[in-house]
């Protein structure tokens, strides 16, 4: 069965897209055999993948293809037969990669912070995901406690008519440390309430 395609996008910058891809990664690959893309220029999936190959704890392997370009469909075609979830970290602007890359996805997962100028600037992201033909889905990331805000915006986003995960992630601090050697918090701190919560999400998007 071929594997599938799930592209974390964002145009907005500082939304946590890399961190949200890696934490997915890590958790599904639990259960399934996983494979990354890195297609942003960035490539901080790329360095977070390397310091995974530094760590000396057993982590279960994940792979990881660096393409851009042409080579973007192409690679894909290679993994979409050896993996069962490929996670593409798209670049942060509407590119050719990224236009392929949504393409090829059943979904584009995007995160955005629970504000409104964060929902405003999503809108294009989404815009784009569904003229590619792609289903589109939000995730409320980095998520303070106990804020009024969150409903807001949930609202808003309904109001928009945006699709959005019922399961969000708290803006704790498990997740950038957990990234700082390589991990995911599946792995890191198995029984934190951040690790509840990505896999709660995960579960959520294998549906």
């Amino acid at each position: 069965m071929a594997a599938r395609i799930i592209a974390v996008a964002q145009q907005k910058g500082g939304a946590g897209k890399t961190t949200l891809a890696a934490q997915l990664a890590v958790t599904w690959a639990e259960k399934y055999r996983v494979a990354l893309m890195d297609i942003d220029p960035q490539s901080s999936l790329t360095a977070w993948h390397h310091l995974r190959g530094e760590n000396n704890k057993p982590l279960t392997p994940i792979h990881l293809s660096d393409v851009s370009g042409w080579r973007v469909g192409t690679e894909l075609d290679r993994l979409k037969n050896d993996y069962d979830i490929v996670l593409i970290d798209c670049t942060p602007h509407t590119e050719t990669e990224t236009k392929n890359a949504m393409r090829a996805a059943s979904m584009v997962v995007i995160p955005v912070q629970p504000s409104l100028m964060d929902v405003w600037a999503t809108e294009p992201t989404v815009k784009f995901a569904v003229e590619q033909g792609s289903e589109a889905r939000l995730v409320l990331n980095r998520v303070p406690p106990r804020s009024r805000l969150v409903d807001k915006v949930r609202e808003m986003l309904k109001d928009k008519k945006l699709k959005m995960t019922k399961n969000a992630l708290g803006n704790r601090v498990a997740f950038a440390a957990s990234m700082m050697d390589g991990m995911g918090v599946t792995e890191s701190e198995r029984s934190s309430q951040a690790a509840t919560e990505i896999r709660k999400l995960a579960k959520e998007l294998e549906k």
